[in-house]
């Protein structure tokens, strides 16, 4: 059976457990099976870190609940970043709170050669050599880490593009991606599908997003569900209000909202996938979870009912 969840975002919970708890309650309520919680959400992590009386305080909250968790590592992670060693420490963090609260996958960010946060104030090109230099350390330092938490599975994700500075990320392109996890070569790496962003990375470069998933598929262990319309944005607009008039960025909107083919990605390898479907809203729909649980269990069903049907 499909299991089916929805993140608890960080910026509405902004520190407070007590507001994670009610999201949980309404996952129960509408009938979730699963939640991804965000270290930075909950205050877990200071300084590279760990809390250990919130993280004690969180594994409180989520074993009161019946639901199965994966984690999200803070975004700003970058393994590629010129402060290596605190960038470690904050995933090895993250590591220890999936340990500490039973979940088996964390998402990560790939490495970015630029960070989204300093677009506006690092400029210059990278050579070719400095960026492949820049990915065997992020490979070195992930299967480091990967050999000591050997029951996490690192979800390496599928990167959004962004209009004048792509590509700042090699996970913007699924197929260097998959090369860079392979490399990596450990069983508990493996790629987290979002498919939002990989929509929008096919539009902005031209590729099928479905071949792309197809030749992914024997590597995803997560996946994000989320909907746009494919449109890609320069990093400086933030604003939803502003830009869902003309279904632009990376929206995140409720399944069935934009025109992602979800359907025709997920079909690439739901037949042999183990992992959880997690719902990736803003918290601005988060009113809409339910909706958005009804129209992704019904592609999921779909799926199955053609799968036997072919059978």
């Amino acid at each position: 059976m499909a299991i089916v969840g929805c993140q608890v975002d960080e910026s509405r919970v902004d520190g407070d457990p007590e507001k994670m708890r009610r999201d949980l309650e309404r996952f129960v309520e509408i009938g979730l099976q699963a939640a991804e919680i965000s270290v930075e959400g909950v205050d877990a992590i200071r300084n590279g870190k760990p809390d250990q009386h919130r993280f004690s305080q969180c594994r409180e909250i989520l074993d009161s609940f019946e639901l199965l968790y994966s984690v999200h590592a803070p975004i700003p992670l970058n393994l590629m970043d010129d402060d290596a060693a605190l960038h470690m420490e904050v995933l090895r963090a993250c590591l220890l709170f999936c340990e500490e609260i039973g979940a088996h996958a964390l998402v990560y960010h790939p490495g970015r050669f630029l960070a989204e946060d300093v677009f506006a104030v690092k400029r210059g090109s990278l050579t070719d050599g400095k960026k492949r230099k820049m990915m065997h350390n992020e490979a070195e330092s992930l299967r480091e880490v990967a050999d000591e938490y050997r029951n996490v599975t690192i979800c390496m994700e599928t990167a959004r593009p962004y209009l004048k500075y792509s590509p700042y990320c090699y996970a913007e392109r699924p197929d260097r991606l998959f090369e860079q996890a392979h490399q990596i070569d450990r069983k508990n790496v493996r790629l987290t599908l979002d498919v939002g962003h990989l929509y929008m990375a096919s539009k902005f470069y031209g590729f099928d997003p479905v071949a792309a998933v197809r030749d992914m598929r024997g590597m995803i262990a997560h996946t994000h569900v989320h909907d746009n319309f494919g449109r890609s944005v320069f990093p400086q607009e933030k604003l939803q209000t502003q830009l869902v008039p003309f279904g632009r960025g990376d929206m995140h909107m409720p399944v069935g909202w934009g025109c992602a083919p979800i359907k025709d990605m997920l079909a690439e390898y739901a037949d042999n996938y183990h992992g959880m479907y997690m719902m990736e809203l803003r918290s601005r729909y988060i009113m809409h979870a339910e909706e958005s649980f009804k129209n992704l269990s019904f592609i999921i069903s779909s799926i199955e009912e053609d799968t036997n049907a072919t059978n």
